[in-house]
């Protein structure tokens, strides 16, 4: 189990992110980015699996300029709640956000010094943003939306990028994997795979459409993908 920190945002204020420790120290920097439901249990478990695998974790708080503290669950309720806050999110101030999530986490005691970041859905776009537009030293996105709408900036990447889809995704369909693959797939520091007969949020461990062989597979390959290259 974790504990919340407060993080300082560039232009003042300051916002919640759950810190996991590993139980060696120092060790390397890993931000866990939510779904659209933000940072709730189930994240935050994410983390903690990430923290037991040797990771300084940060689960941040996406929606903190909206209204802070919302952390949805996975009902009719909370996916209503989720589209409302989503809809106003601005994704640039967020990436900025990040950033200084970014600093935050690199500058504790505990942290080593590299920082990766890695996020599902939502958080997979913004796992893309901070590939091209954050100091990080490697990320990872599951199925993230919206990422062909950011495609202009694969010039900037800036880091080795891991990405992970659904087969059977509504929300990121087979002709929006081809164009990312079709723009990314030829770059020699960016793997993508396409794990067959899942759907989105195949990694939701405990809630549909969560797919064991799936999730395990692709947490091997994210796993190494950050020892390799935070270490």
């Amino acid at each position: 189990m974790g504990d919340e920190i407060r993080i300082a945002a560039a232009d003042g204020g300051t916002f919640a992110g759950y810190l996991a420790l590993p139980a060696g120290a120092p060790a390397p920097g890993l931000i866990v980015l939510p779904e659209v439901f933000n940072t709730n249990p189930h994240i935050r478990s994410v983390a903690d699996g990430y923290a037991a695998e040797g990771f300084v974790t940060l689960a941040p708080d996406v929606y903190w300029r909206q209204e802070p503290g919302s952390y949805l669950s996975y009902t009719d309720e909370g996916r209503a709640k989720a589209q409302s806050l989503r809809a106003r999110l601005d994704a640039d101030q967020f990436t900025r956000d990040l950033g200084d999530a970014v600093a935050a986490l690199r500058a504790r005691p505990e942290c080593s010094g590299k920082v990766g970041v890695m996020g599902f859905c939502l958080g997979g776009m913004f796992a893309w943003l901070a590939s091209t537009r954050l100091p990080i030293d490697a990320a990872v996105s599951y199925y993230g939306v919206q990422i062909d709408q950011h495609l202009g900036e694969a010039d900037r990447l800036g880091c080795p990028l891991l990405m992970h889809f659904a087969e059977n995704d509504p929300h990121v369909p087979a002709e929006t994997v081809s164009a990312i693959q079709a723009r990314l797939g030829g770059l020699r520091n960016v793997s993508i795979h396409i794990y067959p007969g899942t759907e989105h949020g195949f990694n939701r461990q405990g809630y549909p459409p969560y797919n064991e062989a799936a999730a395990t597979e692709a947490r091997q390959r994210t796993i190494a993908h950050f020892r390799r290259l935070l270490s």
